[in-house]
């Protein structure tokens, strides 16, 4: 029963973002995919990848459906206002777009897609703390700050240049898939390598699609 509420949950997630569909590029579609592949693992994709591939049927976005899965808005029409602020709206980005674009020319990235990352990941709170520990900006867990000899992941400065060097890593593990590379920073590298691509995690799927919303956004 949690598993069925979760994944009603991620359908009505998709739904929402299909209904902004005209603030957003032609990444999100009015529909979803899924397959079941050999190990048993089901997949939802945005356009059909296999021959085994169904269209799956989104639920009505209803008041009542909406409340019960996104509790922390009030209705559907709060979410959509939220959702169709500016990127350029949050009162901590500009600060930091001096030190983005210093950071993203060093390593080879786009300063948009880094900016999408901390926008998904924080919303620019350089003090947030994730309920599994993540820290900063980028979100770094305790042991990838290690590794990347970050040692104050509260300091945006230190946090953008680790996870920007995390954020190349996982691009140039995965051949510059930019799914892949998301989900990897996401669900870590492994998963994705066992998977075969996104893993069929809610929070993974979701957090790609929110990464890519924000970075074709800040493009455009």
């Amino acid at each position: 029963m949690k598993r069925l509420a979760k994944f009603v949950e991620y359908i009505l997630f998709a739904l929402a973002v299909v209904s902004l569909t005209p603030c957003f590029p032609a990444r999100s579609s009015a529909e979803i995919f899924k397959y079941v592949d050999k190990d048993g693992v089901i997949h939802f994709t945005n356009t059909p990848t296999s021959g085994q591939s169904t269209a799956v049927s989104l639920p009505p976005l209803n008041q009542a459906n909406f409340q019960k899965f996104f509790p922390a808005y009030p209705s559907f029409q709060y979410y959509q206002s939220r959702s169709l602020y500016p990127l350029s709206s949050l009162p901590n980005q500009a600060q930091y777009d001096p030190h983005i674009r210093m950071t993203c020319k060093a390593y080879g990235l786009d300063c948009n897609l880094v900016k999408a990352v901390i926008r998904a990941e924080s919303g620019f709170n350089p003090q947030a703390v994730s309920p599994k520990g993540a820290m900063g900006l980028m979100q770094l867990m305790p042991g990838t700050s290690r590794d990347l000899g970050v040692l104050d992941p509260f300091d945006p400065m230190q946090n953008i240049d680790g996870g920007a060097r995390y954020l190349k890593m996982m691009l140039d593990r995965f051949n510059n898939n930019l799914d892949f590379a998301l989900a990897a920073y996401n669900a870590g590298p492994e998963a994705v390598q066992k998977h075969g691509g996104i893993p069929p995690f809610d929070e993974t799927q979701i957090y790609v699609k929110r990464v890519m919303d924000f970075y074709n956004r800040y493009r455009y």
